[in-house]
């Protein structure tokens, strides 16, 4: 097994395997790395946990504990995990039919499912989900974002008991009292997106989203605006976070299912996307079993001491590799220093409007959303998988995830299958000559010997193709080329029986020839070996045919 395919955090390996010098040189660029990475991750947790249907304290909850967490026990030497605008539509639709209880639960039944996939090793089946998928997901669950935010985004209020839960909800609340935009609400909001996409262009040393708060919060001070302040919908609470075991029964936890079942997946696909990019940054591997298992303690962590469900962050991942950490302790530094801010600073985050807040979502939603690739992928992949990207994303606006990514899963595997399928053929020759085959040369078969050449693998999306093949009234003996078969499953093997059974009744033998390894173990362990019987398994053509000659041959004498 390689080294980073173990359950060991690589903390403990890289202090392990780095000498002193080494360490007292990096630790401290991993410090300032961190530090960096809490700054721009203080405007984002406060942000995402309102998002999220929570109060602002329970994401800077989730950045300490979780982040803490995933980066000491993770397999990944930058990862940085906290909350992300994937889980926000999600968490705020837990918390309103469900409650914190219903959002504890969940994320419960996430965490161990991730521990279990880690110790499973099913780190590396993250990478069978298709690109499409992943890729109409996001964008989905950006313009579920974008909704959102479009009421504090616009100053709107709405009447008490709206409901605000689906998408579909939303937009019709968006529709149905956009009477009460608010323009100073705008105008704030507009300011704060404008700097949040152009003062990057003028250094990237200061994080936009933390230049865009500030400058909320003056705009609304100074100039006295009748703005909404997070203090104003919130109670703000700088204590720090409790281990808090509320009460869970059975029945909840049945109930939640299916939601810890989304956190789980959308965890281990977002952590170990972010995983892969961050690999890319620092030329480096992650340990995609031992983040998996990281994920789960600090989810479970998370909700524990009052926090939502956490992932790995691309973000602030890769603000933390730009500002130099190279080490967990970057990771473990900024929960630290966010410890340091709820503790002194959070009075004043009352002060942060909410059209702030909404401007900091949809910029995040606008990185987020991968538009570039999306209309790459409607120019370039097949007609199918662009419907499955669309049916996707739509189901996922529309819906939830849970439906859209077994939607897309269903659709993609279906068409795999065809696709397989199609680039399977069974068929028939008498005559044979390729350079770069088995054969040199042109050879007649005698006329009672038949040759079918089987390419591709044998599976039951291509099992009925077997029943094409046909015998004449004078053929006698049946080969079966199958050095293009890298695999046979029992449907194919099914189908093989079935094949025997018709030459037995039409007096016809069979000869295999060049059976690969997958295919002939299969045959073993169903008795079709010695049934067919061993000495009719040949290891080429040219033995196959040399096989049947002789046979043709005994007859005669």
């Amino acid at each position: 097994m390689q080294q980073r395919d173990k359950i060991k955090p690589i903390l403990f390996s890289i202090i392990k395997h780095s000498s002193k010098e080494e360490l007292k040189e990096q630790i401290p660029k991993d410090i300032v790395a961190g530090i960096v990475v809490a700054v721009v991750a203080l405007p984002l947790s406060i942000a995402l946990g309102i998002a999220s249907g929570v109060s602002p304290e329970q994401g800077l909850y989730t950045a300490i504990i979780a982040g803490f967490l995933i980066a000491f026990l993770g397999g990944s030497r930058v990862q940085i995990s906290g909350p992300t605008a994937a889980f926000a539509t999600i968490v705020a639709g837990i918390v309103a039919t469900d409650g914190m209880n219903g959002l504890i639960a969940a994320t419960i039944i996430a965490g161990i499912l991730l521990i279990l996939m880690g110790f499973f090793r099913l780190g590396a089946v993250i990478r069978f989900v298709p690109l499409t998928i992943t890729t109409g997901f996001t964008a989905g669950i950006a313009v579920t974002l974008t909704i959102g935010q479009l009421k504090d985004f616009f100053g709107l209020t709405y009447p008490a008991g709206t409901a605000t839960v689906e998408t579909v909800d939303k937009i019709a609340a968006l529709g149905a009292n956009f009477a009460t935009f608010n323009l100073q609400a705008c105008i704030v909001g507009v300011i704060c997106l404008l700097i949040l996409f152009l003062f990057p262009r003028v250094t990237t040393r200061i994080p936009s989203s933390l230049v865009a708060l500030l400058a909320g919060i003056a705009l609304v001070a100074l100039l006295n605006l009748d703005v909404l302040t997070i203090g104003d919908l919130y109670v703000i609470d700088s204590a720090l976070p409790t281990f808090h075991l509320p009460q869970l029964s059975f029945e909840l936890f049945r109930s939640q299912i299916a939601n810890g079942a989304t956190i789980a997946i959308l965890a281990a696909i977002e952590s170990l996307l972010s995983c892969v990019v961050a690999d890319s940054m620092i030329s480096s591997h992650h340990r995609a079993n031992t983040e998996l298992v990281a994920q789960g303690v600090g989810n479970i962590a998370s909700v524990l001491f009052g926090g939502i469900p956490a992932t790995g962050a691309i973000a602030r991942t890769a603000a933390n590799v730009k500002a130099g950490g190279r080490t967990p302790i970057s990771g473990m530094v900024h929960a630290l220093v966010l410890v340091a801010v709820l503790a002194f600073l959070m009075p004043y985050a009352a002060l942060i409007p909410m059209p702030t807040i909404a401007a900091i979502l949809l910029y995040v939603a606008y990185n987020m959303c991968g538009w570039r690739n999306f209309v790459h992928l409607c120019q370039t992949a097949s007609k199918g998988a662009v419907a499955t990207m669309v049916l996707t994303f739509v189901l996922t606006v529309v819906f939830d995830l849970v439906i859209a990514i077994a939607a897309g899963m269903l659709i993609t595997m279906v068409l795999f299958m065809k696709m397989v399928s199609e680039e399977t053929e069974v068929k028939g020759w008498r005559y044979y000559g390729d350079e770069n085959s088995e054969v040199t040369h042109l050879r007649e078969l005698p006329k009672s010997v038949r040759v079918y050449e089987i390419n591709g693998p044998m599976f039951f999306g291509m099992a009925d193709r077997i029943a094409d093949i046909s015998v004449k009234e004078f053929t006698k003996y049946l080969i079966i080329r199958m050095r293009g078969v890298p695999s046979l499953d029992a449907t194919g093997m099914n189908a093989l029986e079935n094949l025997y059974e018709y030459c037995t009744a039409h007096g016809v033998r069979l000869i295999f020839s060049h059976v690969n390894e997958q295919p002939l173990r299969t045959m073993r362990r169903a008795g079709f070996v010695e049934l067919v019987g061993e000495e009719h398994f040949r290891a080429n053509i040219d033995d196959a045919i040399a096989h049947a000659r002789e046979l043709v041959e005994g007859e005669k004498n």
